[in-house]
């Protein structure tokens, strides 16, 4: 599917608003609610969008501590590794990178003591990780909330 600038204005109301209704976003565009009805449903049919979801404000939700990792893992292991990390509920986002095997992870808990209980009772105590190195988020100047076309 080729995708036209009302298209992308549309993926980018959506990305900021995800529950902006047919009629606000018709208005935007100069087009009826079913003419951006079908046009979202193709965007849908086509995989362009995937799925709407919520976005959860960790920190208002007690996930005060965010911090990311990158984890080296002997070949044979990586995808062990990765599948029983992406399974832990703090584990908000788990990648494999280029470089030797290694996996980027999004770390979300409570407090350091809950964040030092994930390193040492999820981390080390997996077979086949080589390396781990861990860094704290300080301070957050842009996340991301949807593709920006």
């Amino acid at each position: 599917m080729k995708i036209d600038e009302k298209d992308r204005k549309i993926l980018d109301l959506l990305a900021k608003n995800g529950r902006m209704s047919y009629v606000d976003i018709g208005k935007e565009l100069g087009l009826s609610r079913v003419a951006i009805r079908e046009r979202v449903n193709q965007l849908i049919d086509n995989g362009i969008i995937e799925g709407f979801s919520v976005i959860i404000n960790s920190e208002k939700v007690g996930k005060k501590v965010s911090a990311f990792f990158e984890v080296d893992c002997e070949p044979a292991s990586l995808v062990r590794v990765a599948q029983s990390l992406a399974d832990h509920p703090s584990v908000a986002s788990c990648y494999q990178m280029t470089g030797p095997s290694t996996l980027h992870m999004h770390v979300l808990v409570e407090d350091f003591t809950n964040l030092e209980s994930f390193i040492n009772e999820e981390l080390y105590s997996l077979e086949g990780i080589t390396r781990v190195e861990s860094h704290i988020l300080l301070r957050r100047f842009k996340s991301r909330k949807g593709l920006k076309l």
